[in-house]
């Protein structure tokens, strides 16, 4: 047991706004133990960014982790060699050569037929009714599971990542993610003979992965391509539109919708942690990590840390961005990011700005989540 100082949290209050506690932490024991999570959380970006890549210290293999357990193990959860294998098996699917070339225009008209259809109605939620189908027929795309459809495929989702923050041991949350991934597995026997080039199903199945790393990896795919852009493109129209100021930037071209998610995404953080187990004893600042502890590595925190980012809180279009850590650092840097910026910044963003004329909020909105973070909804109406 790490002999870190303990900081207690509000479980509820931590989910629903973690970003007060976390500065509390940042500011006061930067490396903490909280009981109700079971772990030690490094919360300072300098740390976090320098820890996450000592992958000898903290691991990602983590074969007792809920991640492992109830998704096999992916490579997500594998290090060195092993990851590197898999990731080189993927990399056909996400290379940004093939989501430019192959993904986009495909992305773009499943997109366009979306918001074509949405668009005589004059409102909607943003989160159910735009920015899921959009994530999704993406991933449908990209994973080869083409027989899903878009509800399934964020229901399976959601089913995954809840299960994957299931601290608390919820058997009801633990039983939704098992038929998550039980009908994932129906969907990969169903297409994994006629999987369409480029798809994950199929590089990895030219590559010679086995059978449970290529569901494995599926699993992994779906659970953070489907609601982290969801969620993503849903919040930052969210934020641009309470913040015309900031809207007004890009739509002045003085800075581009890659700027918008930048700003986002370290904003309100839709990955917000990553766990780690401890490989071998060891010490950072005084504070004592043993063999197999839990620590969970708080990219939420890191992206509001006062050392790096000026009035963190704030949403700054014109910041810059580069010290965050939205997609991870190091031998685990989100493998998807290039199809995710893509999806978000050149397609769901201007598309939604172009198509919905005099687009605005309809309501109040709020945000859920510390490991997951996003809208719970969005109700917009603009000029049908």
């Amino acid at each position: 047991m790490s002999n870190a100082p303990i900081t207690h949290i509000d479980p509820t209050a931590f989910n629903a706004d973690p970003y007060p506690t976390l500065a509390r932490m940042r500011a006061q024991t930067p490396i903490t133990y909280v009981p109700e999570l079971g772990a030690t959380l490094i919360t300072r970006r300098d740390d976090i960014h320098r820890e996450e890549k000592r992958t000898h210290v903290f691991s990602s293999d983590q074969p007792g982790g809920l991640m492992t357990v109830l998704m096999g193990q992916n490579m997500m959860r594998k290090d060195g060699a092993a990851h590197m294998a898999e990731r080189k098996a993927l990399f056909p699917t996400v290379s940004p050569r093939t989501v430019n070339s192959h993904w986009k225009p495909l992305f773009q008209a499943k997109a366009l037929d979306i918001i074509r259809a949405l668009k005589p109605k004059g409102a909607c939620d943003l989160v159910t009714d735009y920015a899921m189908p959009v994530s999704a027929e993406a991933l449908k795309l990209m994973t080869g599971l083409t027989e899903m459809t878009a509800a399934e495929m964020d229901s399976v989702s959601q089913g995954m990542i809840d299960g994957c923050a299931n601290y608390a041991g919820i058997p009801e949350v633990e039983a939704r993610c098992h038929a998550a991934t039980a009908l994932i597995d129906a969907h990969i026997n169903r297409m994994k003979d006629r999987a369409a080039p480029f798809s994950a199903l199929k590089v990895q199945s030219d590559a010679g992965l086995s059978d449970d790393s290529t569901r494995a990896n599926i699993k992994l795919v779906i659970s953070g391509g489907q609601n982290e852009p969801r969620d993503a493109i849903a919040g930052t129209i969210w934020a641009l539109l309470a913040h015309p100021n900031q809207l007004k930037k890009i739509q002045k071209g003085d800075l581009g919708w890659d700027s918008a998610f930048a700003e986002y995404a370290r904003w309100q953080s839709p990955i917000g942690m990553s766990p780690r187990r401890v490989a071998q004893a060891d010490d950072i600042h005084g504070v004592r990590f043993e063999q197999e502890d839990r620590v969970f590595l708080m990219f939420g925190s890191a992206n509001r840390d006062e050392a790096h980012f000026a009035d963190p809180d704030s949403f700054d279009v014109s910041r810059d961005t580069s010290a965050a850590i939205a997609f991870g650092a190091g031998p685990h840097f989100c493998a998807g990011a290039a199809a995710s910026r893509c999806l978000i910044t050149e397609i769901a963003l201007p598309l939604a700005f172009e198509h919905l004329a005099g687009l605005r909020l309809a309501g109040d909105v709020a945000l859920s989540g510390w490991a997951f973070r996003g809208p719970l909804s969005v109700a917009v109406e603009w000029n049908a």
